[in-house]
């Protein structure tokens, strides 16, 4: 076993503290350890000053954590080129650079994006829309694309999936939710182009579509890009369009159930709008299980009503979020309150701890319903 002759540095009292100690999960030391050989892996590490930092790779999120070490851990380096410390006892000589009481450990978590709902409050797009590109560039209250990299604490993929799903327009670099109504708006429009042009929906030309809601309906080419991305596939090689029937429906239902948010819908008439908005080419595909997550069933003299209760408004806070669930409904069954917990659980392993924590499990002749820890009023 080699030997070493330890000794203070002479900046040890300026290197106190500036060391940290990062615990890789297995799945990083592996990134590392295959990547390591032929490309380069990069960490970036995000959050202000009033947020709990996270560090982020390409792909995943994990929360930073510190955790209290029982032994103290010594950080030693060789001695720095031309300094005159020499082997003593015959060892190689080392110098104590700082003293370690906690690691840093990473725990996966869900990517942190609520923060854009605020940030683009106001900003949203719509067919009144008169910005032009130029003036975009000099407004200060537009939010970048390039600020969203950098802030938001997210990978870069998890950041791309989240403007997907919120719906954010990438227009000449800045980020402009579009208008939910101007949303429902154009998928109708497309549905509609689709039955009128003989379009099949699986193979739609990209240029013809993209051209007619340019001349027809003034929609600019940016927007109509992005929007055949979010609701589908596009094949640039052949420049077809694969529409996906399924997101595009769920989007048209959520556009007609956010009308019912304080005045509840029978569930039959809400199908019956449902299925007179996408036609008669797409109304077999209904399925009101495209909506979970953003409803709530009660039953009035033997009718279904449904009412618009959209899980993407809840709080982010778990406490918060059980308490508004616990609010709006006493008791839950555990199918019908996993929608509204996906943004706040990693994966059902999380899920489920969420309703330990939470929750109280009272069974009974129709099965486990789940109950707040908490008593409410309201």
């Amino acid at each position: 076993m080699p030997e070493y002759d330890l000794c203070f540095s002479a900046s040890a009292t300026d290197d106190a503290a500036t060391f940290k100690l990062l615990e890789l999960p297995p799945e990083l030391a592996q990134l590392i350890d295959t990547t390591v050989q032929n490309s380069s892996v990069t960490f970036t590490v995000k959050g202000q000053p009033n947020e709990d930092a996270v560090l982020c790779t390409q792909d995943k999120t994990y929360t930073l954590r510190s955790v209290a070490l029982s032994n103290s851990v010594l950080v030693v380096t060789a001695p720095s080129s031309g300094s005159s410390i020499d082997n003593v006892n015959g060892g190689e000589p080392a110098v104590i650079r700082d003293e370690l009481h906690e690691i840093l450990e990473l725990l996966p978590t869900v990517p942190r994006l609520h923060r854009l709902i605020g940030l683009l409050r106001g900003r949203e797009y719509d067919e009144s829309d008169e910005t032009s590109y130029s003036d975009s560039q000099k407004n200060p209250n537009f939010y970048s694309y390039q600020d969203a990299k950098s802030e938001i604490q997210a990978s870069d993929t998890e950041l791309e999936r989240g403007l997907k799903e919120k719906r954010i327009l990438i227009i000449n670099g800045f980020l402009r939710p579009i208008s939910k109504d101007y949303l429902q708006n154009l998928l109708e429009i497309v549905l509609n182009l689709l039955v009128s042009l003989a379009l099949p929906h699986d193979k739609v030309p990209l240029d013809d579509l993209v051209s007619t809601l340019t001349e027809d309906h003034e929609v600019p080419r940016t927007v109509s890009i992005q929007l055949m991305a979010w609701f589908g596939e596009i094949g640039e090689s052949e420049g077809k369009w694969k529409m996906d029937v399924g997101a595009v429906l769920k989007e048209v239902g959520i556009g007609i159930l956010r009308q019912h948010r304080r005045d509840p819908v029978a569930k039959e008439a809400f199908i019956a709008k449902w299925k007179k908005a996408v036609g008669d080419t797409f109304e077999s595909s209904i399925d009101l299980n495209l909506l979970s997550g953003n409803y709530l069933v009660s039953t009035t003299d033997g009718k279904d009503l449904l009412t618009y209760f959209p899980s993407a408004e809840l709080p982010v806070d778990p406490a918060q979020r059980f308490t508004d669930l616990f609010l709006a409904r006493a008791r839950w069954k555990g199918d019908d309150i996993a929608p509204f917990l996906l943004e706040i659980a990693l994966n059902s392993k999380e899920r489920d701890k969420l309703l330990l924590k939470y929750c109280r499990a009272i069974t009974d002749a129709q099965g486990i319903w789940y109950t707040s820890r908490t008593q409410y009023t309201g």
